[in-house]
Order: structure tokens, then C-alpha cells, then sequence
């Protein structure tokens, strides 16, 4: 029998999908565009060689329970750049897990960029996420993950969490990078081995034939990154791979600025991400 006595929460369902082509001679061409629930994408007009697809979550953020889906195709030699219109937003949740999926196809001689802005984690969040890319024969492949745990800014702290985000780019059905991160509240200590009391964390990985030759030059420029971001670069076999953590996300914010910078050839980021430093 129905209780009206117990609340029944309204959950957020939502799957924008857009696939591109190759256009000889100037940029890709929107193909197919499908988009349902709190899930919207949309392509600005922006005068570049690689259009920019930015993905949007109009219900403004993912509690327990919530289901959100985005999946971007491009086909035999396409180029794009995808984003996220704002910040992806974790709240606590009340019960159950949020889920977001994101499936990346890039075709045959394809590149694409996928630069999502950070996850903001709140208290008591719970969040599994699935991000796949499938790369064709000469794909390039640049992503980017960030994590910002509670806003400093707003006098946020996170105590207790739970994430799964697991990362898996295969190339021609061969997986060739797997990312497994679970965070739960016995990482949040200050520990070298855990976050070392950093607020901020992200992963920078580009695959690609002779990925491993941008190794040089990204570790030059975390030289020169400001105090309190600390990160690492490693190349090996198509990857070059890149792990940063900040004390809070404002200056993993500006690194990553610098870093994308090196990779994408000083290609200035979407405009999205205005405030980056």
C-alpha cells in the first residue's frame, strides 16, 4: 500500500549524444545530435579548426540515486574539442549512489580533446563514474579528470565520501590506459601515501603514436608551476601521462591551464573555462 507519509524524491535522468564527421576542407559536421532528460548538449559557434561540443547538466548537480549519460562520436579523421559547461556538482547523498557514464568513439586518424571542468565532491557525496574512449587506427586522444574536494572558499569541508571513477581508453578493442581511483574517507588523511591533505586532485593523459615524446616539455612546465601544486609526468609506449594535487582548486585549476596548453600546441582552452589562470 502506498504511504503518503514518506517522501518519494524526484531522481535525475538524463543522455545527450552528438556524433561529428570529417568535413574536407574545413571543420567537422554535426551528424546526429540526441538529447533527453537533464542531459543537453550544444556546439557553439566558434571559429576554429575543431568545433567545441559542451556538455551540460541542467539539473545543476548528481545526488544518489541519479543517472546521467554522455556519449560523443567522431568519425575517420574528425577533430573536436568537448567540455562541460560549468562544474560537475557531487551533494550528499540520502541513500544510493549517482551514476554517470561517458563514452568517447573516436574513429580511424580522429583526434579529440576531452576537457571536462572539475567535480566538485561535497560531504557525504556518492558517485560512480565510467568514462570509455574507443580509438581507432592513429587516434589522438587528450583527457583530462579533476576532483575538487568541498569549496575552500565557502568553508566546506568533506569528511565523508565515496567515489569509484574508473577510466579505461582501448585502441582498435586493445585497452591500452585503465584508471581505477576510489576514494572513500580513509583517503582524506594527511598522509603521503593518501591525499596529503590536498583538497585538489587531476589526471592529464594524452594517447597517441609518440605520446611518450611530450614527456620533455610537460615536465619542463611543472617546473615552473607556483608553490603548492605538486605533479608528476611519465611517457612510455603512445601515453603521456600527468598527476597533480593542490591545496584547493583554484591553483590546480591554473596548472592545468598550463599544462593543457603544452599538449594542445598553446591551442587556447574552450571558452567555457574562462578563468583559468
Amino acid at each position: 500500500m502506498f504511504d503518503a507519509s514518506v517522501p518519494r524524491l524526484q531522481r535525475v535522468t538524463g543522455r545527450a549524444e552528438v556524433t561529428l564527421l570529417a568535413a574536407p576542407g574545413r571543420a567537422a559536421r554535426l551528424d546526429r545530435l540526441a538529447q533527453a532528460g537533464s542531459a543537453k548538449a550544444f556546439l557553439p559557434r566558434v571559429h576554429a579548426a575543431a568545433p567545441e561540443v559542451v556538455f551540460l547538466n541542467t539539473a545543476g548537480g548528481l545526488t544518489g540515486g541519479d543517472r546521467l549519460a554522455y556519449a560523443l562520436g567522431l568519425g575517420p579523421g574528425a577533430r573536436a574539442v568537448a567540455t562541460t559547461q560549468t562544474a560537475e556538482r557531487a551533494y550528499g547523498s540520502t541513500g544510493g549512489r549517482a551514476r554517470l557514464e561517458v563514452d568517447l568513439d573516436i574513429g580511424a586518424g580522429a583526434a579529440l580533446d576531452w576537457l571536462p571542468q572539475e567535480t566538485i565532491l561535497f560531504d557525504a557525496s556518492a558517485l560512480d563514474r565510467r568514462t570509455r574512449a574507443d580509438l581507432g587506427a592513429g587516434a589522438r586522444f587528450l583527457m583530462t579528470e579533476s576532483l575538487v574536494l568541498g569549496r575552500q572558499a565557502m568553508g566546506e569541508r568533506v569528511t565523508r565520501l565515496e567515489l569509484d571513477d574508473w577510466r579505461e581508453v582501448r585502441r582498435e578493442g586493445r585497452p591500452v590506459l585503465i584508471e581505477p581511483l576510489r576514494l572513500t574517507d580513509a583517503a582524506l588523511g594527511d598522509r603521503p601515501a593518501l591525499l596529503a591533505g590536498a583538497r585538489a586532485l587531476a589526471t592529464v593523459a594524452l594517447v597517441a603514436p609518440g605520446a611518450e615524446d611530450a614527456t620533455g616539455a610537460v615536465r619542463a612546465a611543472i617546473d615552473g608551476l607556483p608553490d603548492g601544486v605538486v605533479a608528476a609526468a611519465s611517457g612510455w609506449d603512445g601515453k603521456c601521462v600527468v598527476r597533480l594535487r593542490a591545496a584547493d582548486g583554484w591553483p590546480l585549476r591554473g596548472a592545468l591551464a598550463r599544462l593543457l596548453s603544452v599538449l594542445r600546441g598553446g591551442a587556447a582552452l574552450p571558452r567555457v573555462w574562462q578563468g583559468a589562470a
